[in-house]
């Protein structure tokens, strides 16, 4: 069991497997390292070295009272780099770790990456204002908020359905899945919950994408109903230098469950470029 220290002395919880040219994976809320798994066994028979970690308030990482937002959780990555020895990188983020590559881009300048992917990803910005008029109502979010802090419980049995497009998509994941991502959303701090999904339906990440300057992959599913993909994937596509969308047709956010021999596929070709 591996743990690194942060600036502000938070210990996340880390794993470091094989060797090679690293491969950073950024999990989702409200999820942890381990939805990663499948996709880090690959890259690391593939010759690579995968490195994941549990943001923190969620899994076995500590659970601080504060550090929620996206500057912090950017240097929480740098952390992570400086602590692993990481060079010549690919940084991965699914979902709201998408928010952490772009805000990791353009504070810390991209230093010791050499690819991006964003899959499922949360950037460009979610939130619907005048000037993003594809964006998430804000009372959307207001109701999200409002039913975890009633019943978080009750509320991720029906977040993880359309997270993994139950009655959407012809091969459903199993009932066991959807159980046991519940069961990993509700060890994470109550706190980490909340102020994390407030910074990832309002962080506007439209300043951030000029500072990708690397190959950027993006793959997103075109019925994804926790990140639509116009205001997600179809936009930043349109920002990002040197950016490849891929869409899957059909597919619903939780990629690396639903989509993950696909998934893993196209990580993998990405990574031998």
């Amino acid at each position: 069991m591996t743990y690194i220290t942060t600036n502000d002395n938070t210990k996340l919880y880390v794993k470091d497997w094989g060797s090679g040219r690293p491969v950073i994976l950024l999990h989702g809320w409200p999820l942890s390292a381990d939805s990663w798994d499948d996709q880090a066994m690959a890259i690391v028979d593939a010759g690579f070295r995968a490195i994941s970690y549990d943001r923190r308030g969620f899994g076995r990482s500590d659970q601080p009272w504060s550090g929620y937002n996206y500057d912090t959780l950017a240097d929480d990555l740098a952390s992570v780099i400086k602590e692993t020895g990481a060079e010549n990188a690919t940084i991965v983020g699914f979902s709201m770790g998408g928010g952490e590559v772009a805000r990791y881009m353009s504070r810390h300048g991209g230093q010791n990456v050499s690819q991006a992917v964003l899959v499922s990803s949360v950037v460009p910005f979610m939130l619907k204002t005048d000037d993003n008029p594809n964006g998430t109502d804000q009372a959307t979010f207001d109701q999200m908020t409002e039913a975890i802090k009633q019943d978080r419980a009750k509320f991720f049995a029906s977040f993880f359905k359309d997270f993994y497009g139950v009655g959407l998509i012809s091969y459903p994941v199993s009932d066991e899945l959807l159980e046991a991502s519940r069961n990993v959303a509700m060890q994470a701090s109550l706190k980490a919950t909340l102020d994390c999904a407030k910074a990832f339906a309002t962080t506007d990440f439209r300043p951030d994408l000029a500072a990708f300057t690397v190959p950027t992959l993006i793959i997103h599913g075109t019925d994804d109903k926790t990140v639509p993909i116009d205001a997600s994937a179809r936009a930043a596509a349109q920002v990002i230098a040197h950016s490849k969308l891929i869409e899957y047709d059909g597919a619903p956010h939780g990629l690396f469950a639903t989509h993950k021999e696909q998934l893993t596929i196209d990580l993998l070709e990405f990574l031998h470029q």
